[in-house]
């Protein structure tokens, strides 16, 4: 029994003792300037001159008035870049980015005429102005499809329709208009165009 007990003694000292966690100091807590500084110990500032930005570069084509100071004739010129109308041509015409229906759609008269201006007996410059202003009272009033007559010029010297050409320069060139076509006969036919107005829609 005695032997029995020195045995039990004896493993019990044999057996390893539980190892004790070391302990670790607090970690030091730093702010972040003396860790930035820490991390680029031993760097060298890269030598770089002061940037100077470039000049812009100057368009060689003159730049247009600003609004106030335009009058509302400057963008309607006679002198546009297409030839001349024959004789019984449409008039027919869709500003770039329209959808390829708009011209038919115009021409059905899907959008009803809630305007009308009549041009006859007015003089080149006076059709100018009247068009203008036109268009311009048209967009604020929020009119989407108007009628402008122009005549068929059979009271011009040479029996020719000079204002239809000159109202096809005028019209492509204004930003209310999205699209012209010849109106149906029962609304002056060759002697009449029907204007697509922008709307804020568009």
């Amino acid at each position: 029994m005695d032997k029995l007990r020195q045995l039990r003694k004896a493993l019990k000292n044999q057996a390893p003792q539980a190892s004790k966690p070391a302990s670790h100091p607090p970690a030091e807590t730093l702010d972040d300037h003396t860790l930035f500084m820490r991390a680029v110990k031993g760097t060298k500032p890269l030598k770089i001159q002061q940037y100077i930005h470039p000049s812009p570069v100057i368009s060689p084509w003159p730049r247009k008035q600003q609004a106030e100071h335009m009058s509302p004739l400057d963008d309607m010129t006679d002198f546009w870049p297409w030839d001349e109308l024959a004789p019984g041509e449409e008039l027919l015409y869709s500003k770039p980015g329209q959808k390829l229906d708009t011209l038919k759609r115009l021409r059905k008269g899907q959008w009803p005429t809630t305007g009308h201006l009549d041009l006859h007996g007015l003089s080149s410059d006076e059709a100018r102005v009247s068009v203008t202003h036109f268009l311009q009272r048209a967009n604020a009033a929020g009119l989407r499809c108007v009628r402008i007559v122009h005549g068929k010029g059979m009271g011009s010297k040479n029996g020719e329709p000079i204002l239809k050409q000159k109202l096809k320069n005028w019209l492509a060139q204004r930003d209310e208009v999205l699209a012209f076509c010849q109106a149906p006969q029962h609304e002056g036919g060759g002697g009449a165009v029907l204007v697509l107005i922008r709307t804020r829609k568009d």
